[in-house]
């Protein structure tokens, strides 16, 4: 913000009765310069009234138990049908049929903001670690020229989408891909690790904003978490989480039971407007509507 321009949302947020965005981290980062773009001096002035909310998912759209667009529905309870979705995806990208081998995906707008400096880093450790490597998107010509000099160098390995093929594609890479990535710089609240949480892809991202608050990592003596999580923003700390969660994938117990922490959880928007409703009574002073 520049010192002494006019901001309308400057004045919105001195004359707000609260404030919300769209996660509880996030919140905390918009009242650092880094992430408060001159206007975190305001934010921290105001953070009794200043809370965070995650956005939540259509659980009418994003279901692999009646979804039309996957090559088989699925649930917590029965995930056979997973790997019927899995070897749909490895078709439609024109990789080997080997069901064996885990799939890491991200559905992504190529820009940095969404790591992809650290993909780039990280491309050959991410072959070394045997995985598929599948990514649909569209953005800067830098990372759209990266992707396709990776699949010209391992097409056996990656798949890339170039591009926004419509909402079916994302349902069927979500469903069939094993390990999600989101290695993200910053991320107000981020949609794709809980959508892919609901279809028993194992979320990897970076701690940042809505990320770290939806994504919590897993603990082999609890059994408790729902993906992987790194926090320096570095190709050596995503490739480290990689390299963990295909070492769990290995396992099938425990990673069956990651995926059903993560397909347990409740995301829905119902569940986000409960936290909005009572925001809203609290600003309000009512205790029923």
């Amino acid at each position: 913000m520049l010192q002494g321009a006019a901001s309308a949302l400057k004045a919105g947020i001195v004359a707000a009765d609260a404030l919300s965005t769209v996660s509880p981290r996030y919140a905390a980062e918009i009242q650092t310069p880094e992430q408060g773009y001159g206007l975190d001096w305001l934010m921290r002035a105001r953070s009794d009234r200043l809370v965070g909310i995650t956005n939540g998912v259509d659980y009418e759209i994003w279901n692999p138990e009646t979804d039309t667009d996957i090559a088989a529905n699925f649930s917590a309870a029965d995930m056979s049908g997973k790997r019927e979705c899995k070897l749909d995806l490895l078709r439609r990208f024109s990789l080997p049929e080997e069901p064996s081998r885990p799939i890491i995906a991200i559905i992504s707008r190529l820009v940095g903001q969404k790591g992809y400096d650290l993909i780039k880093d990280a491309a050959r450790g991410i072959l070394d670690t045997g995985a598929f490597f599948i990514a649909l998107g569209a953005g800067a010509s830098e990372y759209e020229d990266f992707l396709q000099r990776w699949h010209d160098h391992a097409p056996q390995r990656v798949g890339i989408y170039k591009g926004y093929a419509g909402e079916p594609l994302a349902h069927q890479i979500e469903a069939g891909a094993d390990m999600f990535l989101m290695p993200s710089l910053y991320e107000p609240c981020g949609l794709n690790q809980m959508y892919s949480m609901r279809y028993g892809t194992v979320p990897v991202v970076r701690a940042t904003g809505g990320l770290d608050d939806t994504v919590q990592s897993f603990d082999v003596l609890t059994g408790k978490g729902n993906g992987f999580k790194f926090g320096p923003y570095s190709a050596s700390a995503l490739l480290e989480k990689i390299r963990e969660a295909i070492y769990f994938y290995t396992q099938p117990d425990i990673w069956a039971k990651i995926q059903r922490n993560g397909m347990e959880m409740d995301n829905s928007w119902s569940a986000a407007a409960k936290k909005y409703l009572q925001l809203y009574q609290e600003v309000t002073g009512r205790t029923s509507v």
